[in-house]
């Protein structure tokens, strides 16, 4: 084989593996729509699908069992309690939001704190989820991930656009949406990566 075949095929595998971890992605979208259903199970599901992303990236074996064992691992070590906090969270924001609607006093700074606060929040929580493993505690992750989210303002950023791309695809076709979600989490596990060799 000459050089300039050799060449070709890198770029070639290059280019299949790339396409294999985006096909992945949109996978695991679905597995973390799926494991979502549970409502409070979201940041399980979330911190599985990352998981699961980390080790095909790896080219680590592992599948749909696997995930399901760590959505599971995920929820008796404390993603259940996160999840009730998030939708505390989205309780509260919805409250200001009302009272910016009602005309209250203060009521518009009130709401973009609220909201400013829970996307902080939201950030976080998927920063959290992408460097989870069994074992780990979701205060101290959560903790980490706060910190990580206000020291590396582009890596948050780019979640940020990253809910806003599943908001937006609900928005137009709600199917679309699911597997964004497997990107999402792809996009989360790349952010702590490059976090991590740029620290």
């Amino acid at each position: 084989m000459t050089a300039q075949a050799r060449a070709t095929a890198r770029r070639e595998s290059v280019l299949a593996d790339r396409f294999g971890v985006f096909a992945e992605s949109l996978l695991t979208g679905v597995w973390i729509a799926v494991a979502c259903l549970g409502i409070v199970t979201y940041p399980a599901a979330f911190a599985a699908g990352a998981r699961h992303l980390r080790r095909r990236t790896g080219h680590v074996g592992g599948g749909w069992r696997e995930f399901a064992a760590d959505t599971g691992a995920a929820l008796r070590g404390g993603g259940w309690l996160a999840g009730v906090a998030g939708w505390a969270a989205l309780a509260a924001v919805w409250v200001d939001l009302r009272a910016v609607r009602a005309g209250l006093p203060g009521g518009p700074l009130v709401g973009a704190v609220g909201l400013a606060a829970l996307t902080g929040f939201a950030v976080a929580g998927m920063r959290a989820a992408a460097v989870w493993a069994p074992g780990a505690r979701w205060r101290t992750l959560l903790a980490r991930a706060g910190r990580r989210t206000v020291l590396d303002p582009a890596g948050s950023f780019l979640l940020v656009t990253g809910l806003a791309v599943v908001a937006l695809s609900g928005w137009f076709t709600a199917p679309l949406a699911v597997p964004v979600l497997g990107a999402v989490a792809a996009a989360a596990v790349a952010v702590e990566e490059r976090y991590a060799r740029h620290r």
